[in-house]
């Protein structure tokens, strides 16, 4: 029997997983770590503390699965995707710790950067916004902040990369310094047409080229694991970013499937096959690279998805775990024109607003907290109605199923309220975490173990289809509710 290693390196938790050839868990092993945040709007990470885990994790997923290194066919990495590392090349250390694709820091920067009219031409090379989600302005935060970190870079001495690409120099001990086509597409610095860093880019951000890693397709040989870190060298042959490996996992590999990730953050992707200009403010992407050819894609980005439950968890104290929220949603039935607007680190698409900030609307002396948690949980679905709305403008057509992961959608009542709210068929997988999924089938497809894209989508399977209860006029009412919540705390419209 071959198994796959996956590594699913997340925004809150890291976790590895033992996965079959058949796409089955044998064995898995998670753990949370530290959130830093030492200003307003600034999140990081302790990329050190990351690779310690991710290592402990997979001997843990290992030993729970019974299955030692030698029997491994390959590892899969998938990863939180903008969050930038910034490392001395003799060293393997930090040179700080990492930002966050979250941290809002440069919003300022990339403000200064569109007012000089450079947006434009970051779109057509990247399909991306001039926003701080993204990894080059970050970099250059880093650069000039880090003292002496800029000549140590234009001197080669240090190396930069997303957490994909930390951790596998970190795995291959320091022998390996790249990443793939999905990850490169996320920093801005890459232009997703030619497939190359940008030097026009490159010099736009004042980024030096030293510092780049190799980009390579999302499936084939990157290297081998060091053999004292698991017990034999095994090679990683599979990397994409943790929505483009959800898109894989998925199995959307036709042109007008749609997949939406729920965790912290939520985020659509669409196969669009070709590169589509969109015209409603989402990003175009690279879906995955194959053989040397590039699959595009939509996508849409809420920034706060899960996260907004935490909140409510922690922030608030109204419950003391995620799993209550189902019972108080169906005991509330709505949130009663309630709305919870998560814009706790800005606004993603399509409004784009880094400055925007959360607010608690259309509150009563009636409002209780189980209508502030449902109001929390309606928040994710009319965020995804925003997306929808905006990928089906762009293509012309509405999907008529949505396929949807991650750790919320175990929520039956969340995800029927997003076929409600939507009007579409939501099918949830009989595997949820098909982020990790989509990474291992990647390091399949690598080392060979599945031979085409075809033997994969054989693997995908319904555990429950939700249909559309919610009568249309009154799904329209309740959604420009939101849209009106949402005007609230815009600090610019739209499209501007």
């Amino acid at each position: 029997m071959s198994y796959i290693l996956s590594i699913d390196q997340g925004t809150t938790s890291s976790r590895a997983i033992v996965f079959d050839a058949a796409g089955r868990a044998c064995g898995q092993a998670q753990k949370e770590f530290r959130q830093h945040f030492p200003h307003d709007g600034w999140v990081e990470h302790d990329a050190m503390e990351i690779w310690n885990d991710t290592l402990a994790l997979c001997q843990q997923a290992l030993r729970n699965a019974r299955v030692e290194a030698r029997q491994l066919a390959a590892i899969g990495i998938t990863n939180q995707r903008e969050t930038t590392v910034l490392w001395d090349r003799k060293t393997g250390d930090p040179l700080a710790k990492a930002i966050v694709w979250q941290d809002r820091r440069t919003a300022s920067a990339c403000q200064s950067l569109r007012d000089a009219g450079h947006e434009d031409m970051v779109r057509n090379k990247t399909g991306l916004l001039l926003d701080p989600y993204f990894s080059a302005t970050k970099l250059a935060w880093l650069l000039d902040n880090v003292p002496g970190a800029r000549p140590r870079a234009e001197a080669g001495e240090l190396a930069f990369g997303t957490i994909d690409c930390w951790l596998l120099w970190q795995l291959t001990r320091g022998k390996v310094h790249a990443t793939d086509a999905t990850n490169a597409s996320r920093t801005l610095l890459f232009n997703i047409h030619e497939q190359v860093w940008d030097t026009a880019l490159l010099e736009l951000f004042d980024i030096p080229a030293a510092v780049l890693p190799e980009v390579c397709d999302s499936a084939g040989e990157f290297g081998f694991t060091c053999p004292e870190l698991l017990g034999a060298a095994v090679p990683v042959a599979g990397i994409a970013g943790d929505q483009q490996a959800a898109l894989v996992g998925q199995a959307c590999f036709s042109p007008g499937m749609v997949k939406s990730t729920y965790g912290t953050g939520c985020f659509m992707v669409m196969n669009t096959g070709e590169a589509v200009e969109s015209h409603n403010r989402l990003l175009t992407t690279v879906g995955y690279r194959l053989n040397g050819k590039t699959t595009y894609a939509l996508e849409g980005s809420i920034f706060v998805a899960g996260a907004a439950i935490q909140w409510l968890r922690d922030g608030l104290n109204l419950i003391r775990d995620a799993s209550e929220t189902e019972a108080l949603a169906r005991r509330a039935g709505s949130a009663g024109g309630v709305y919870l607007v998560p814009a706790f680190t800005g606004l993603g698409a399509p409004w784009w607003d880094p400055h925007a900030r959360g607010a608690l609307l259309g509150l009563t002396r009636d409002t209780g907290i189980a209508e502030v948690v449902t109001a929390g949980l309606e928040a994710v679905c009319y965020q995804s109605r925003d997306l929808l709305d905006a990928m089906a403008a762009d293509c012309g057509n509405w999907p008529t199923t949505l396929r949807v992961d991650g750790g919320m959608v175990v929520n039956n009542w969340l995800s029927q309220t997003l076929a409600d709210v939507l009007g579409v068929c939501v099918d949830r997988p009989m595997v949820t975490e098909t982020t990790a999924l989509g990474a291992a089938y990647l390091a399949g497809l690598g080392v060979g173990l599945y031979d085409s894209l075809d033997a994969v989508a054989e693997q995908w399977r319904c555990e429950r289809e939700f249909t559309p209860l919610l009568e249309k006029g009154e799904r329209q009412r309740r959604y420009q509710g939101w849209r009106e919540a949402v005007a609230r705390v815009c600090q610019s419209p739209a499209g501007e």
